[in-house]
């Protein structure tokens, strides 16, 4: 079983599709995705978490546009900040019922974290990364891609993570036995500017991406991150699809440049078990929540390994 576990929670954990978002039916969420996290804590391990908060930074910024005759609307990384907090909030106060009627003392933390980027990454004169409501039409204020069928969507650039600003903070909680919630939704991006000033920038981050990251500042011994699957499928969606029980770092590399994995869905997540792998991680796994502590044990799950 692994020591240091960073756990990334899929957007499964917090809400399902077709769900209205109400704070009944993610707190309930929440719940049982910690009853799951409480399994691993019981087996000795310590552990962090990180989040997704697509819908949830979507209903705000979706908030602001509708009340923008009334209040101002808020930037995006303000935006992200926002949603940290609240599902921060959720995950500390269900991880900390748990661990109460497990009999345990421990405690729950969740860090405001700020992601570094480049602020010369080349994401940012080429915004790919769809958010917030469709449109009728452009809005002049945003670049916007038209989807079919739908309408227009707002794009914001997802340059790469650099490093973690509150990183130091982070390994010193977990020494002291914390268990902490951080860069939900990727961390909230900032560049920095004359003097090694920090500056908030319109961005998203890849969660995963992010996660790769975190594992690597905080010395994980095994990053995990958990979606809707319980393995990583070859050929998916084909007749002869597959599932892959172990990879190596570069099997999975060769799979990314064949084209196996969807590119805003498995792609990212397969990439990030590489990056931390190659970076000195021990082992990555791709899981599904409910099996994430049988994967630990090396029997459930995607493993990918050096």
């Amino acid at each position: 079983m692994a020591k240091k576990v960073l756990i990334a929670l899929g957007g499964n954990a917090l809400l399902r599709s077709k769900e209205k978002g109400t704070a009944d039916e993610q707190l309930a969420h929440v719940d049982e995705t910690c009853k799951h996290l409480i399994e691993i804590i019981l087996e000795g391990c310590s552990i962090a978490i990180t989040h997704g908060n697509g819908p949830q930074v979507g209903d705000i910024l979706l908030k602001d546009e509708m009340c923008k005759d009334k209040f101002p609307a808020m930037p995006l990384d303000i935006c992200g900040a926002e949603s940290q907090g609240l599902i921060g909030y959720m995950i500390q106060r269900s991880l900390d019922n748990r661990l109460k009627m497990a009999g345990m003392s421990k405690p729950v933390v969740t860090i405001l974290t700020q992601t570094l980027v480049d602020k010369n990454d080349p994401a940012f004169k080429d915004p790919s990364k769809p958010i917030g409501p469709f449109y009728d039409q452009k809005q002049p204020q945003w670049s916007m891609v038209e989807e079919a069928g739908k309408g227009f969507r707002r794009v914001v650039p997802s340059p790469e993570p650099v490093d973690i600003v509150e990183g130091a903070a982070i390994l010193e909680l977990i020494k002291k036995g914390a268990v902490v919630v951080a860069c939900g939704g990727g961390g909230i991006p900032v560049i920095k500017i004359d003097g090694g000033m920090l500056q908030g920038v319109e961005a998203v981050i890849d969660k995963d991406h992010t996660a790769a990251v975190l594992a690597k500042v905080i010395g994980a011994d095994t990053l995990m991150i958990l979606t809707d699957v319980e393995k990583v499928f070859l050929n998916f969606g084909r007749p002869d699809q597959k599932t892959l029980d172990k990879l190596t770092a570069a099997e999975a590399k060769k799979l990314i440049s064949d084209g196996q994995f969807p590119r805003g869905n498995m792609k990212p997540k397969v990439e990030s078990c590489v990056r931390y792998v190659e970076g000195g991680g021990k082992r990555a796994i791709i899981t599904s929540l409910e099996k994430a502590k049988l994967a630990l044990d090396g029997k459930a799950g995607t493993q990918i390994v050096r």
